[in-house]
């Protein structure tokens, strides 16, 4: 089969394949195999691909290629997804999958190959996918305060977005594909902010660019600066143009988040009142007035972050009662701090209302060994 190609302005060749004058398609020169001897279609792209190793992965397409074709149309299969989902995931088939940090410039790589394990039931990537999201909104506190201090720059400044998506993409990637496991940790997350900003939604997804302008073809394909670069997991991807419109929670969402919040402060007011307020120094305290002190100004900021007056960090109850270790009295008032740390910790599924950690866990550990055995 002879071949034209020349490069795109989205760093996909579009080439003029000659089986027929009238191929409706743009083709992906990173998957387009002369050897391939499967395409799929999505979309307005074609990817020529090998069937051993979509068969390899995932046994629900040995069930599509199992179906009969005629023989003029060769082997194809075309698909009800996003080109960039398909092409994610055949980057991570044929080439693994590989993280980097700042995680957030590889999220959009991970919610593509996580969407399509889990619609496709391809185990490695979908448990490599969740291992990776859990590492940053995690069920466990000792994982949770791990993250945190992975968040802060050499010269301690706190900056999560930089290193960490809005958790309004993860609640929705995680409503979407159903993986409850890393709600709790991101309702948390995102409760700490402000209400406005909160319902004011995050910026897109920087996303990779895949149709080309309206005046290509695939019989009158459009050059390109750089041919020798096509886009990767692992390179800086363009947006659309104009693609400027917050993403959202869903309302129903929104709600759950705010009474989480409300939830949050109570428990810490509950906290003050029990361990803090009226608290005493310890028995032999050298600190004096300086440790009264201190206690008066744990209840007062612990105060202003969870009642909106301080966001962000600020507005963390859980760092915040992690500060309170650093004053006099420490040693007798730090095994207050930590079981009241463990306490919220314990019960933010129940404040967002999910399931307890190890139900949501279990369910997501479930469906990897589901995986394993279809059909």
């Amino acid at each position: 089969m002879a071949e034209n190609s020349t490069p795109s302005a989205s760093g996909f060749i579009l080439k003029e394949p000659r089986l027929s004058p009238d191929f409706p398609y743009r083709v992906c020169r990173d998957f387009w195999f002369s050897d391939g001897n499967v395409t799929l279609c999505a979309g307005n792209f074609a990817f020529k691909v090998h069937r051993g190793q979509l068969e390899r992965h995932a046994d629900i397409f040995q069930t599509m290629l199992s179906i009969p074709q005629p023989d003029d149309t060769g082997c194809i299969i075309r698909l009800c997804d996003s080109p960039t989902d398909v092409y994610h995931l055949l980057r991570a088939l044929y080439d693994g999958l590989y993280f980097r940090r700042p995680f957030v410039q590889d999220f959009p790589f991970l919610a593509s190959v996580l969407r399509m394990s889990c619609k496709y039931f391809i185990c490695i990537p979908r448990k490599q996918c969740l291992e990776r999201l859990q590492s940053y909104f995690p069920i466990t506190l000792s994982e949770w305060d791990r993250r945190e201090r992975m968040s802060l720059s050499p010269n301690g400044h706190y900056d999560p977005r930089h290193e960490i998506p809005s958790p309004i993409h993860v609640i929705n990637l995680a409503r979407e594909l159903n993986v409850g496991s890393v709600l709790p940790a991101a309702f948390y997350d995102l409760a700490r902010y402000g209400t406005s900003k909160t319902a004011s939604g995050t910026e897109p997804l920087a996303h990779l660019i895949l149709e080309a302008s309206s005046e290509n073809s695939p019989t009158s394909p459009s050059p390109s600066p750089s041919p020798s670069s096509p886009p990767s997991p692992s390179s800086s991807p363009q947006t659309a143009d104009g693609d400027s419109t917050p993403v959202m929670l869903s309302h129903g969402d929104l709600v759950v988040t705010f009474r989480g919040r409300e939830a949050l402060q109570r428990s810490v007011a509950t906290f003050l009142d029990a361990q803090v307020k009226n608290r005493s120094t310890a028995e032999g305290c050298a600190g004096g007035q300086a440790c009264r002190d201190a206690f008066y100004f744990i209840t007062l900021n612990t105060l202003r972050s969870v009642g909106g007056i301080a966001a962000g960090r600020d507005g963390d109850p859980l760092f915040t009662l992690g500060q309170m270790i650093d004053i006099k009295c420490r040693e007798e008032f730090i095994p207050a701090v930590h079981a009241g740390r463990q306490a919220i910790w314990d019960q933010i599924p129940e404040w967002f209302g999910l399931e307890p950690y190890d139900t949501l866990r279990a369910r997501d550990e479930e469906l990897n060994e589901r995986d394993n055995t279809y059909p």
